[in-house]
């Protein structure tokens, strides 16, 4: 099994794409989180194709920005979507020409301290009880309201979203900013905004690190049938 040191020699991605489809070929793979799932669902340990340089291009200007390099590489070396951490990655295609344009929030600046304005602001939400007049308490609600939307809605602005955890809870990668590069929990689906990723002593963790990690514990899972919670 090739570690993380290992795996930078000749590259960080070096034989990363042989060892995910290798994980297959163990006996307790579907012991993985994420690779089966009603015998239906789940990545499988399957990759998409490799993206040719145009085709990376052609995915950051729809999408308005430069992606960070470790997941740009990934995506020329490894595989544009797939196996990957808890139900697989996204696949990243190049844009065909009945597509829509790209919202362009993913060029927007990443903002991590939206998630404390945002808890700020529903601390400041309208109480029935503060107002005698209905009518002022509807306005100011409204307004409340809209501003929460939109507080809510910029919350992933410069990130792309990777894959899904279930439950509603996501992880993005931020491609903007000082955090450019590193991943991020979108867990707005129980209150708490955007989140870092982080590993033990690590504050912030890179698309390779949080890639790489997840592989060699799938591996000691699928090898030994012991599953372990992610990320331990």
């Amino acid at each position: 099994m090739i570690g993380l040191r290992g795996a930078a020699v000749g590259g960080v991605w070096a034989g990363v794409r042989e060892r995910v489809l290798a994980v297959r070929e163990a006996p307790h793979w579907r012991e993985v989180f994420g690779a089966d799932w009603l015998g239906e669902h789940g990545h499988g340990f399957r990759l998409e194709p490799v993206l040719s340089e145009p085709e990376v291009r052609a995915v950051e200007h729809h999408l308005g920005v430069e992606l960070p390099g470790e997941y740009r590489d990934f995506l020329r070396q490894v595989g544009a979507g797939g196996a990957g951490p808890d139900y697989g990655l996204f696949a990243q295609r190049p844009p065909g020409s009945d597509d829509e344009p790209d919202s362009g929030a993913c060029a927007l600046p990443f903002r991590p301290e939206g998630t404390d304005e945002l808890a700020g602001h529903e601390a400041d939400q309208p109480c029935a009880d503060d107002y005698a007049d209905e009518e002022a308490l509807s306005r100011d609600y409204a307004a409340w309201e809209a501003r929460y939307d939109v507080l809510h809605d910029s919350l992933t602005d410069g990130t792309l979203h990777l894959g899904h955890q279930g439950c509603g809870y996501y992880t993005l990668l931020a491609v903007t900013g000082p955090e450019r590069g590193t991943l991020w929990d979108d867990v707005r689906a129980v209150g708490e905004g955007v989140q870092p990723v982080t590993r033990q002593d690590k504050p912030r963790v890179t698309f390779a690190q949080w890639y790489l990690s997840w592989l060699e514990h799938a591996e000691r899972t699928a090898a030994e049938g012991r599953p372990r919670p992610y990320g331990t």
